[in-house]
Parts: structure tokens; C-alpha cells; sequence
């Protein structure tokens, strides 16, 4: 079986993370292998928010959870000490489809990295909001941005779940 096939049949998503950071060189990696999603027309509409700030992190913590309905002491990041939000320029038609491709190189590369991730929503929401639009602003961010998803990643504290049966249908046509 070659790297590629093994990557995507053996990356689970985690979803309890050692507080311990995660090296730099293997977070450009992952970005890195992000950038180089397929994008329609090789537009690449993304933007990426690599926050390993845990103030910041705690903010998107408590905004994430706040959409849930949790209590904000809620961690919808499971504890992972890296965030990567993928925001993509909504002038792009494919933009969703984009960020969401980008998404899937993100959480293939942790994990040939040897890192756990995890795809989290309510990045649209986040961004939606005064507190995400001020968030961006903060860090000179300026455009029609839609928050795709957060990639958290980091090293697993406990051993990931074995596959399950892949529910998904084959209708071949000859």
C-alpha cells in the first residue's frame, strides 16, 4: 500500500489532545501541504489562521462553545494546543469546496507528522459575528472571508478508535 492510501485509511479524528505544543517546523509542514489543496480553477481562496497563541486559542474556545449553547469553560477543541482556521475569500464560486479540500490536506499531513487533528465547526458562525469580524481586523484581516473550519491538531492523549464500516455507496455504471 503506498503513504497516500495508508494516510487516508489509517487519520482518525482525536478528540482528546496532551497539552504539549506542537513543533513549528511540523505546523508549516501541515500548512504547507494545505496550500497545496485543488482549489476550481486554482484560485486557492484560503486563508489560514495558525494560532498557537493560547490566549487567542481560548477566545475561539469560549466563541465555539457560546454558538454550541455550552458554558464557556466548554472546550469544543478537546484540548489541542493548535488551532488552524480555514477561512476562504467567498468572491471564489467554489470557495466551500475549496477550504473544505484544504481542510482534508490539513488533517492528512498531522497525521503523517504523527500528530491527531480534528475537524470542528462553527467557523462560519465565529466570523459571522462582531467578536470574529474584530478578531481579524485585530490582525490587519480585511475581505469578504467565510470561516470554513478548524483544524486542531496536536499530539493524542490517548490512543485513537479503530475504523468503522464505511457506510457509503458504489453505484458503478458500465
Amino acid at each position: 500500500m503506498n503513504e497516500v492510501t495508508k494516510a487516508i485509511l489509517t487519520r482518525r479524528s482525536c478528540r482528546n489532545f496532551k497539552n504539549d505544543m506542537v513543533e513549528k517546523a511540523k505546523i508549516d509542514a501541515i500548512i504547507e501541504a494545505g496550500m497545496y489543496a485543488a482549489s476550481g480553477m486554482n484560485r486557492q481562496p484560503w486563508l489560514v489562521l495558525a494560532i498557537t497563541n493560547k490566549e487567542v486559542r481560548d477566545e475561539l474556545q469560549k466563541m465555539n462553545a457560546k454558538i454550541m449553547g455550552k458554558d464557556e469553560s466548554f472546550d469544543p477543541f478537546y484540548g489541542a494546543p493548535v488551532v488552524l482556521v480555514v477561512l476562504a475569500d467567498k468572491s471564489a464560486p467554489t470557495y466551500v469546496y475549496d477550504g473544505a479540500l484544504m481542510m482534508g490536506n490539513l488533517m492528512l499531513e498531522a497525521h503523517n507528522q504523527g500528530l491527531a487533528s480534528c475537524w470542528i465547526h462553527r467557523a462560519k458562525e465565529e466570523f459571522y459575528s462582531e467578536e470574529g469580524k474584530a478578531l481579524l481586523a485585530k490582525y490587519g484581516i480585511e475581505g469578504d472571508y467565510e470561516g470554513i473550519g478548524h483544524c486542531v491538531i496536536g499530539y493524542p492523549a490517548t490512543e485513537l478508535n479503530a475504523p468503522v464500516p464505511r457506510k457509503g455507496k458504489v453505484v458503478y455504471i458500465d
